[in-house]
């Protein structure tokens, strides 16, 4: 270990050494430690005592052990896809960054309970492409699929675009291992729908960013494999008429909706500039864009009819063209092959990309009731106009996760943009129309004060006294999700 290090660290190091070997503990500020020292966005960085990778769960246990002896902090590292600093250490802080991307072993497919046991550091198309190939789907699917890990979508409460179906990733998870701050061992992967023997840990740590301590595999649910898709784009006559054709398009089909996406004409615009071979979806700009998939698994509804369309795309023909004789839908187009089907979701899950190239931004990740969206997109629209951005909206609709993004206007500087005064305008009508500052992103280091100021002090409060209860040393992601 380098001299300059303190005798406590260097022993602690050695220890660690001892348990995963030198090839699987990397200090801080070596040259392969770099990935690991900053975010997805760019906008949080620390150098850490030291990254570790350990291979299984007693490893896993045997490392924080040592952290909570030797009092040094840990945080969680999964696929570093997050947007809020959660996964990196502070800038001032030598934390330990506890790797989790060995542990990638898919342990167990239930076909009768249909269920999947995954490691932390299984990557979700990974999880994805097992169930298809045993016809089943796994319920998560968002646009980082390809790099981000199961412990990182659990430690977030991760959503995506297919919630309005499956549920967030704490609905679809029905068990699992973790590692508590003293090294201790909780396994619960029984995968029992029903137990209610106790407290539900497992959902306390859902969603808790590592702060109370590390899942290391889970139980996830899987679903039938869709037998019949219908895939489409639409143009709304207004914001307010979604909630109308999402119902709708839900009573005809059984609630097959799978997807239910807000895409805008600026964020289609966008998009086609980053990615010129964007096929734009509709002639005509769509200032309310929905991007929309139907998904049954009733054998009956992939049966052909006399017109060669599947009995699902019969009903979403039918319900699209009541709600053009409404004048609802001024216009539809349905994806007639495979080919268009994935371009339709390459053009959704091209936005962020799209977004960061397009220049500096401000992410809010917020929700929101359905029924007051438009409200709160008429008034944000106006406002931050005469502030000078231009607000870059698309959204899980289905479920009224929105992310309104604000990138400069044309003409403006971002630098000399009132930001601060755009975002506490943006918290004070989420405020009054009931809704939520951190969809499904997470808290991580970006939205502290944010939470400090708009969360309830009760619940803060008991917060910090469960944190207080597992966690006394404040080691595990000090400085993470928990405001002081």
């Amino acid at each position: 270990m380098p001299d300059t290090m303190d005798q406590k660290h260097a022993d602690f190091l050695n220890d660690c050494v001892k348990v995963l070997g030198a090839s699987h503990v990397m200090l801080g500020d070596d040259e392969l430690a770099a990935p690991y020292r900053q975010d997805w966005t760019g906008y949080h960085s620390g150098t850490p005592l030291a990254i570790v990778r350990p291979k299984s769960t007693d490893e896993v246990a045997q490392i924080v052990a040592l952290c909570h002896a030797f009092g040094v902090s840990i945080v969680p590292s999964s696929g570093r896809t997050g947007l809020c600093g959660g996964g990196v250490s502070l800038p001032d802080d030598k934390s330990l960054i506890l790797s989790l991307e060995r542990m990638n072993t898919i342990r167990n497919l239930d076909l009768d309970g249909r269920s999947m046991t995954l490691e932390a550091g299984v990557i979700l198309q990974n999880a994805q492409e097992c169930a298809a190939e045993n016809d089943l789907v796994f319920p998560l699917t968002f646009g980082a699929q390809g790099s981000a890990m199961i412990g990182g979508a659990l430690s977030t409460n991760a959503g995506g675009s297919n919630v309005v179906k499956y549920g967030t990733t704490r609905e679809s998870c029905i068990g699992i291992e973790a590692v508590l701050p003293d090294g201790s061992i909780i396994n619960a992967l029984t995968g029992l729908r029903k137990d209610n023997t106790g407290y539900d840990l497992k959902n306390l740590l859902i969603g808790a960013e590592g702060t109370l301590g590390i899942i290391t595999a889970a139980v996830f649910k899987l679903a039938a494999m869709p037998q019949a898709r219908t895939t489409g784009f639409l143009s709304l006559a207004a914001l307010a008429d979604a909630p109308r054709v999402l119902n709708a398009l839900q009573d005809r089909t059984g609630g097959a909706v799978e997807a239910f996406e807000y895409m805008p004409d600026v964020a289609i615009d966008v998009i086609c500039h980053a990615f010129p071979n964007t096929k734009r979806p509709l002639e005509a700009p769509a200032k309310t864009g929905i991007f929309f998939e139907v998904g049954s698994n009733r054998k009956d509804d992939a049966q052909p009819g006399e017109e060669g369309e599947t009995r699902l795309q019969d009903l979403v023909f039918a319900t699209l063209a009541e709600l053009m004789e409404d004048e609802v839908v001024v216009d539809a187009m349905i994806a007639q092959s495979e080919q268009q089907r994935i371009d339709l979701w390459t053009m959704r899950e091209s936005i962020l990309e799209s977004i960061t190239e397009n220049g500096p931004a401000y992410f809010l990740d917020i929700s929101l009731p359905l029924a007051v969206i438009h409200d709160f997109v008429a008034e944000m629209d106006v406002k931050m106009a005469e502030l000078g951005f231009q607000p870059i909206t698309v959204g899980h609709l289905g479920d009224g996760n929105l992310h309104y993004t604000l990138s400069a206007a044309k003409g403006k500087n971002w630098d000399e943009l009132p930001l601060e005064a755009a975002k506490d305008y943006a918290f004070e009508v989420l405020s009054r129309l009931n809704g939520s500052f951190s969809a499904e992103h997470g808290i991580g280091q970006s939205k502290l004060d944010v939470m400090l100021k708009l969360k309830e002090p009760s619940q803060l409060d008991a917060m910090r006294l469960i944190k207080q209860a597992l966690d006394p040393q404040n080691l595990m992601n000090p400085g993470k999700f928990i405001p002081v």
